[in-house]
């Protein structure tokens, strides 16, 4: 099996070789990854990047979509699978789909009819403020990551999923279960001002921190992680739409 391995993070980081070592014992894995830090940066895309070769493989001076489209249309074309991560900070929730640069990089794979995995290791606020994660403690996210290859490509798992979102627990809270999942819905983001200074806080971080998941369903990604287990929501890259009357009618009338 051929898997290209993108991140967000940087080609250097604790959580890209994490998962190019776990993968690499069952797979033929080359690392197709930003230079430097571009997280957040969603499906943001260059008109032009340059590459450097790497000892993983290629590190591109551009954003996540920009590695997974330089890959897959010159780098390393035809690979079996596109794996992102893993990611330094949770990708929880309906909101974070289009704003997280891991799984900007799934759905840009998606887009090439290449399946894809997400991978996130959920940290709280105290994880983040005590300094770099290591390598090791991305070793249930890697473990889990190692499973799907295994056993979700090659079966039906993607005649349904364009990707799967993964999101492991943090370091010392795993339960070593894997649940399907769907995003939660929750959405509480906000503003702290000072003069003209304004800070954006996503709450989300609060409720890991707290273990909040009060109203949360049984399938939410959120709970998931919160308790413990690995969470993996199947998902669909291109957007649906939904036709109705109301809106045919005013089409009607333009």
């Amino acid at each position: 099996m051929d898997i290209v391995l993108t991140n967000d993070d940087g080609i250097e980081s604790p959580g890209l070789e994490a998962l190019y070592e776990e993968l690499s014992a069952v797979a033929d894995v080359t690392a197709v990854a930003p230079a430097s830090d571009m997280s957040a940066t969603g499906r943001a895309l260059s008109r032009e990047v340059t590459v450097d070769e790497h000892s993983l493989g290629y590190a591109v001076h551009g954003t996540p979509s920009d590695c997974v489209v330089a890959a897959l249309e010159s780098l390393v074309p035809d690979p079996d699978l596109v794996v992102s991560g893993c990611n330094r900070g949770g990708n929880l929730g309906m909101y974070v789909l289009g704003r997280s640069g891991t799984v900007s990089a799934a759905v840009e794979a998606a887009f090439f009819d290449v399946p894809a995995i997400a991978v996130s290791l959920a940290l709280t606020s105290e994880d983040f403020e005590a300094g770099a994660t290591p390598k090791e403690d991305y070793a249930e996210a890697a473990a889990a990551t190692r499973y799907l290859v295994e056993e979700a490509v090659g079966s039906t798992v993607f005649e349904r999923a364009d990707y799967l979102n993964v999101n492991a627990p943090r370091p010392g809270t795993e339960t070593g279960e894997l649940a399907v999942t769907t995003p939660t819905h929750d959405y509480d983001m906000t503003v702290e001002r000072d003069g003209a200074h304004l800070r954006l806080v996503d709450q989300m971080w609060r409720r890991m921190d707290e273990g909040i998941v009060a109203g949360e369903p049984d399938d939410s990604d959120l709970r998931a992680v919160v308790e413990g287990r690995t969470s993996v929501s199947p998902l669909t890259a291109p957007h649906t739409t939904e036709h109705h009357e109301v809106l045919d009618a005013l089409a009607e009338s333009y």
